[in-house]
């Protein structure tokens, strides 16, 4: 098979039943990336896991972690001839992935699916670069990919699953018996079988040893996981849960935004299995669980906590989780305690603001205040803290700008004084299809088109080349000026915070302050 190297997990063997292809973020052809290092696409894996183990032939063409162009992406594509072709569409890469779909041969059938497939259907539909459409598929994908493998007239019977007639030009939508939709929909996720790694090409991968690692290793003497972390972990990317109960009105895992969703949790075993599998077949001793809120529900913290110490995780693995802050607010001492000696090493929290106003239309529910002592909490009891903020929201003011300036610089001021470490990352505010802010701002009268020219932002001028280096992928705008602060203002803002970040990484002057 030609470019096996870069098409993950498939059999050369055999002819290829789906290659799913995860588009780069820009067109490497035309400017090659300055990052080495991408997230892995656990979705697109889990659902080429499912379709593997039922029998069909697949692969994985991650053209943002080998740094692909679009040319090149098509050509790899049409040069392995797969019947189908399956895209995860998102909003800032539609443009690459319509790209990449307009070169492919027509006797590959496309597949598309993601959130922006989700929240934009006709319009995906209606463009003339996405001819070969044959499946559009709402949602979770794993079973009904397998059943469109299995026979592409099956659609007629999928929920969730969307077409145009090719004749009639009309939106034909698959008809399902009510009683399998559920299953259909929201799979259980306690059945469905562990990511086969070999459909990712950068994970499980070789981490730098963090400040947080540095100090278990110096508390835990010589032993092995003290000896892992010196040198550095191998780390691997998980999912311990599905969907979010919260309605964040910039993020597009709002529950307004996926009424279909029902909110699911891997039992505690579950998820114990997939560590161990992980460290029996990689050598991986730090894990990164990136769904929406591991850390979202208290009940389901005390269930997973115990599990974890029952079975002696902390002694065995360190773990990063993503969280929910006025959750973390109710926990006691005790229970952060019980984080620490279960292997906890860092929390991802979203911050977003300083100011109170902007969190309120944020519908945040939480204040600075709170975010304050939560942090503060957490970094004493030697937990990392990794904040993400928003600058540029709509409605934000120059106050509000500045109390969020002023909010990192405090939170990096506690971290200083305390065993924990706190990271910020920055964001310039960028709307999403489907998502609660972008009906209000085109129930506002912003032209939909607009919202959706994502653009690559070059933050040079103001020095911070090197500090973006590690998240150049992120750094995407729709060139829109939401608030009352001007535009290039709020990127001056963002780069500065993010060159500080990067100095307190590296020990630079922000680290000495």
């Amino acid at each position: 098979m030609p470019h096996l190297p870069l098409i993950s997990g498939a059999d050369a063997t055999r002819t290829l039943d789906a290659l799913f292809i995860n588009a780069p973020l820009r067109d490497y052809g035309q400017r090659p990336r300055t990052n080495d290092y991408t997230l892995p696409v656990l979705g697109m894996a889990y659902i080429a896991t499912y379709a593997q183990r039922a029998g069909f032939t697949v692969g994985v063409l991650d053209a943002e972690a080998h740094g692909l162009g679009i040319d090149e992406t098509a050509k790899i594509v049409n040069e392995a001839a797969p019947r189908w072709a399956a895209m995860n569409l998102l909003a800032p890469t539609y443009e690459m992935s319509a790209r990449i779909a307009s070169q492919l041969d027509p006797a590959i059938a496309l597949m598309v699916g993601g959130h922006h497939a989700k929240a934009l259907p006709d319009r995906i539909l209606a463009d003339p670069r996405m001819v070969n459409l044959r499946a559009l598929v709402l949602g979770e994908g794993e079973l009904r990919v397998a059943a469109l493998l299995e026979d592409e007239q099956r659609r007629r019977e999928l929920p969730g699953v969307i077409w145009r007639d090719p004749i009639l030009g009309t939106r034909a939508t698959g008809i399902a018996d009510p009683q399998t939709n559920a299953r259909m929909l929201g799979p259980d996720i306690n059945t469905l079988p562990y990511v086969n790694r070999a459909f990712l090409p950068q994970d499980p991968y070789q981490a730098a040893p963090t400040t947080t690692d540095r100090r278990i290793a110096a508390s835990r003497g010589t032993d092995w996981l003290a000896a892992a972390a010196l040198n550095g972990h191998q780390e691997a990317n998980i999912v311990g849960s599905r969907g979010c109960p919260y309605n964040c009105t910039f993020c597009g895992a709002a529950w307004s935004a996926n009424p279909d969703v029902k909110i699911r949790v891997r039992s505690p075993q579950n998820i114990i299995g997939e560590l161990d599998q992980l460290h029996a077949e990689y050598g991986t001793t730090a894990f990164r669980f990136v769904d929406d809120l591991f850390l979202g529900v208290r009940d389901v913290i005390h269930e997973h906590m115990k599990a974890f110490a029952e079975t002696g995780i902390g002694d065995r693995y360190v773990w990063d989780a993503t969280g929910r802050i006025n959750v973390l607010d109710r926990l006691s001492d005790n229970d952060l305690d019980t984080l620490v000696s279960n292997g906890l090493r860092e929390v991802a929290l979203g911050i977003e603001s300083g100011s109170d106003r902007i969190l309120k239309a944020m519908d945040k529910r939480i204040d600075a205040e709170m975010t304050d002592r939560v942090a503060r909490r957490l970094l004493a009891h030697g937990i990392g803290v990794k904040g993400y903020f928003i600058l540029g929201f709509p409605g934000e003011t120059r106050v509000d700008l500045d109390a969020t300036v002023q909010h990192i610089r405090t939170l990096w001021d506690i971290a200083d004084h305390n065993p924990g470490d706190l990271r910020a990352s920055v964001f310039e505010f960028r709307p999403y299809p489907g998502t609660p802010v972008w009906t209000t701002l085109t129930e506002a009268g912003h032209d939909p088109d607009a919202l959706l020219a994502y653009g690559d932002v070059d933050l040079t001028q103001d020095g911070a080349d090197e500090s973006m280096r590690q998240r150049d992928e992120f750094n995407f705008s729709v060139g829109i000026q939401f608030g009352d602060v001007p535009l290039d203002q709020v990127r001056t803002t963002l780069a500065m915070l993010t060159r500080e970040q990067h100095e307190r990484n590296h020990g630079g002057p922000a680290a000495a302050a």
